[in-house]
């Protein structure tokens, strides 16, 4: 039973995670989405004479900007390469809910992550800061076995850093030049389903190694599953906790068994032509609980 919320704590709950997601939130985290990510920038296309629109921001400075990788995920997947003065876009997007996720080997950034929504016109201003890693860094690795299913599969970083990258012909894939933090490994190949649906690993300056996966074929050939991210709260918190329902408002049933430190989430667990509704709550150190945010919904084709 969540515990009433004390005084001293108000500003978890004023500020509480932001949630938010879309069908199949990030295209690499299920199979039957359409789309795939792709190593330069790359839209889902749009129906003949839908409207559409753009996303642009900057990286800054331009030590941490220029050349990053910027993520776009939500209702269409792209990544694409910041110019050496640090800009970015994205071009013909629909209207939607998107995310936007910038990685450079030695930087961490400031937001890790945005979210964007299109209505009737352009995003602009949906900028980043880049700050330059001092402290010890250390990888992250492990295998992806069977090689039917792990050779050539994108594997996600999501945390203090955020990074992409895919498996060699042996299922094997490192992650380097990480800062300390608690991160998300989560793999994808299309037509298969992992165990587990992703990993949490925390880094305090040595490498974490064996952090691995087992591959198996989809029966029907399409994998789903929901990527929720969520802003973390400006407050001192121990972890969130993750809820789904299929009624918007009500029903909602903890999906994690113990609190998330990540700023991320996939839900592996769903069903093909059903609508889920998601809210993250904030807990202390005390075990106090936040309200819930304000809910999202995933369609699964």
């Amino acid at each position: 039973m969540r515990r009433s919320v004390k005084s001293g704590f108000a500003e978890i709950y004023v500020r509480r995670a932001q949630l938010w997601t879309g069908a199949c939130l990030l295209v690499i985290f299920g199979g039957g989405c359409t789309g795939t990510v792709s190593p330069s920038s790359r839209m889902v296309s749009q129906p003949p004479g839908a409207a559409s629109f753009a996303i642009s921001g900057t990286v800054t400075p331009t030590a941490g900007g220029s050349g990053a990788t910027v993520t776009l995920s939500g209702a269409a997947s792209a990544t694409t390469t910041a110019s050496n003065a640090g800009a970015y876009s994205f071009n013909g997007l629909a209207a939607g809910t998107y995310a936007v996720t910038p990685g450079n080997t030695g930087y961490t950034f400031n937001p890790h992550t945005q979210a964007a929504t299109i209505t009737n016109g352009n995003v602009t201003g949906l900028n980043f800061a880049a700050t330059a890693q001092t402290g010890p860094t250390s990888s992250i690795s492990g295998t992806i076995a069977p090689t039917a299913g792990g050779s050539g599969a994108t594997v996600l970083l999501s945390g203090p850093t955020a990074a992409t990258t895919t498996t060699n012909a042996s299922g094997n894939y490192t992650f380097g030049g990480l800062p300390n933090g608690a991160y998300t490994v989560t793999p994808n190949e299309s037509g298969f389903a992992f165990t587990p649906g992703s990993q949490s690993v925390t880094l305090s300056g040595v490498n974490q190694t064996g952090v691995n996966f087992t591959a198996a074929a989809n029966a029907s050939g399409q994998a789903h599953s929901v990527a929720l991210t969520w802003t973390a709260s400006t407050s001192t918190v121990t972890g969130y906790n993750l809820y789904r329902s299929t009624v918007n408002g009500s029903g909602y049933t903890k999906l994690n068994s113990s609190l998330v430190a990540s700023l991320s989430y996939s839900d592996t667990n769903v069903q093909p032509g059903t609508t889920y509704f998601y809210v993250a709550t904030a807990v202390d150190s005390g075990g106090d609980e936040s309200a819930n945010s304000n809910p999202v919904s995933a369609a699964i084709p």
